[in-house]
């Protein structure tokens, strides 16, 4: 009974470590700018059924330019015609604060399910829960975040931050 119990604690421990996302990293040819992004070259991490996620940020020599944060969602299936040149995507927080980024609809009319967040204070956000991500279309689509997947963004962001 014990050895199955500490088996049963090793699998949750390894399951819990491998959700999370390894970090590359790239720098351009000239040397001037680095990228540190989530590996997603088997799959995107999960925010919720059909929305997916990854993190990147783009880190500059000097102080002439700020590191800049970004997060690209890609949301499954959720390609709609829209009435509107553009669409609104938000991201919803614990503390009632939002995050919202607009959306060019392609010449064809079709959104296509993918968009970009830009972070202006990402060490901010390992404070906050995020708890929804909606997308504002002919009706609002709400991908409302579980407690593990929140866990699993926040340490996703906060490796990406400490990255190297």
């Amino acid at each position: 009974m014990k050895k199955l119990l500490i088996a049963f604690a090793f699998t949750i421990v390894g399951l819990s470590v491998t959700a999370q996302a390894k970090v590359i990293k790239g720098i351009n040819d000239a040397g001037d700018v680095a990228t540190f992004e989530l590996d997603c070259s088997k799959s995107f991490q999960v925010l919720d059924k059909g929305l997916r996620y990854t993190i990147v940020r783009h880190e500059f020599k000097g102080a002439e330019m700020k590191n800049s944060y970004r997060v690209m969602l890609v949301m499954d299936g959720f390609y709609t015609t829209t009435l509107n040149n553009s669409m609104t995507i938000s991201a919803v927080f614990g503390d009632g604060s939002i995050v919202k980024t607009q959306k060019i609809i392609e010449d064809d009319g079709y959104f296509d399910g993918a968009c970009t967040l830009k972070l202006k204070e990402p060490r901010k956000l390992l404070d906050l829960d995020i708890k929804q991500i909606i997308v504002h279309a002919n009706k609002d689509v709400v991908y409302t975040i579980s407690e593990k997947n929140k866990v699993i963004f926040k340490k996703n962001l906060e490796n990406i931050l400490n990255a190297k």
